[in-house]
């Protein structure tokens, strides 16, 4: 019992206690298991110019809220070499419904035209700072490694598609394929705490 609640202390001190990646760092890689059973690491894209690393989640309803229009991302950018890799980072044993198997369920019920992987041991969000779902971390491929370009939110409104005024992630992508300056680089991720 001892050992247990030291493992779950260890976890959540990490998670608390993790500053993550800023703008400008190096991101390591990762080798993760996707819904379809393949391990998936971002070495595997090697003509990738990018990627669009998103935390999300199957439970919670920000994440829920975003589903189509991430779809829409990776549609849009996958063509231009910047896909999407989403990346559940919940503990299933706390958040049932974000089980491998009601990922696997999900990810068909919508569609989802990009790798959605389970961060098994919840070894990759910390890494990355991860806070919330959705939680979105733009990476340019460069020659020193995948550059973070941008960190944070999908857009200003969860709520409502229509009604998004600032498209902060397109805004970032479109920027950085064209090499201009990303103007925002940072926003606050709105959605629901990471369940360790």
């Amino acid at each position: 019992m001892k050992s247990l609640l030291f493992g779950l202390c260890l976890v959540i001190c990490t998670t608390i206690g993790a500053q993550g990646y800023k703008v400008g760092d190096v991101a390591t890689n990762f080798s993760l298991k996707n819904v379809d059973g393949n391990m998936v690491s971002l070495s595997d894209y090697s003509q990738a110019k990018g990627f669009l690393v998103i935390f999300t989640c199957n439970t919670c309803p920000y994440s829920v809220a975003y589903e189509d229009r991430i779809n829409a991302l990776d549609f849009k950018f996958k063509s231009k070499g910047v896909p999407v890799i989403a990346i559940n980072p919940n503990n299933p044993k706390t958040q049932e419904g974000d089980s491998f198997e009601a990922m696997k369920v999900r990810a068909e019920e919508k569609g989802f035209t990009f790798p959605y992987l389970i961060d098994e041991g919840q070894i990759v969000f910390p890494e990355y700072g991860a806070q919330r779902t959705p939680h979105v971390f733009l990476l340019q491929a460069t020659a020193a490694g995948n550059l973070v370009r941008y960190i944070g939110a999908i857009d200003d409104n969860y709520q409502d598609a229509e009604q998004v005024e600032a498209t902060f992630v397109e805004d970032a992508v479109e920027a950085m394929l064209a090499g201009r300056e990303i103007l925002i680089t940072e926003t606050k991720a709105i959605g629901c705490s990471i369940k360790v």
